[in-house]
């Protein structure tokens, strides 16, 4: 099962701003309504629901998908288990679970709990999938995160070293390698996951920000940028996507949690 989900974020300081396409249209969006004044539910484009948290610091959105590619949670609509505010800080826990839908293509019971919490020049995501199964499952799961950027001054740190699986030309196979730069740059198409990654990545959107990017139980990591295949829009972000590529085993009753942490310089 792959559990990938999709949110921007646009603080003061303009890390990300909301845009639909079709590589990373959006989460899988909450059937349910919120109850605090700063989180809100409404239709995003085509209709579909999107969340909105807003603080005196800058906003975050959450989309509904309608794709079906990268698994089947984001194409289900999920619910908003809570929502609230710390210190000006809006929270809210959305919750997915198994349904006809993914039984049809997956036959397990599991819990999946997403937690989102913008605060300032900061925005955190915990993502928490449980077993309510009884039997044994796997699963792979990323975060399809993308940046506001301008692609020709973007680049990454923290990725020296790594081993590197490239998907481009022929993502059915990708070629192994390791990556030898120490600043990791977007000069054409890009499509490459990184393997084994460190805690922390650094990435500079060329538009003035440097974004730290930490993570707790993230093991990997994918760089993607669709250049000329989406000519009206390339270059304006990067994807920086925590990721955990390889199965993540779990027993029934047992959990697995993720989280990830941007902040900007």
């Amino acid at each position: 099962m792959a559990i990938p989900t999709t949110w921007s974020f646009s603080p003061t300081t303009s890390v990300a701003r909301p845009r639909r396409v079709s590589r990373f249209s959006g989460v899988a969006m909450a059937s349910a309504s919120a109850n605090v004044e700063n989180v809100k539910v409404t239709k995003g484009l085509g209709d579909l629901p999107k969340v909105i948290l807003t603080s005196v610091h800058g906003r975050c959105c959450i989309y509904r998908a309608e794709a079906h590619q990268h698994g089947f949670a984001r194409n289900m609509n999920w619910s908003i288990v809570s929502s609230e505010n710390v210190e000006g800080n809006p929270t809210i826990t959305l919750e997915l679970k198994d349904g006809p839908y993914s039984r049809a293509m997956w036959d397990y019971g599991f819990q999946a709990l997403y937690k989102v919490t913008l605060g300032r020049n900061t925005l955190s995501t915990e993502l928490k999938v449980t077993n309510t199964d009884e039997k044994p499952f796997s699963f792979t799961t990323a975060l399809h995160t993308y940046f506001s950027a301008l692609v020709t001054g973007a680049s990454v740190r923290g990725l020296k070293g790594c081993k590197t699986l490239n998907k481009h030309p022929d993502p059915k196979n990708p070629v192994e390698g390791k990556e030898e730069r120490d600043i990791v740059t977007f000069p054409g198409f890009v499509d490459c996951v990184y393997l084994e990654t460190p805690g922390e990545l650094q990435l500079d959107n060329g538009l003035g920000d440097v974004i730290t990017i930490k993570n707790t139980n993230w093991s990997d990591a994918v760089l993607w940028n669709p250049h000329l295949m989406m000519e009206a829009c390339y270059k304006d972000f990067v994807c920086v996507e925590n990721a955990k590529i390889g199965q993540v085993q779990l027993e029934p009753s047992e959990s697995w949690t993720a989280v990830q942490h941007l902040s900007v310089a």
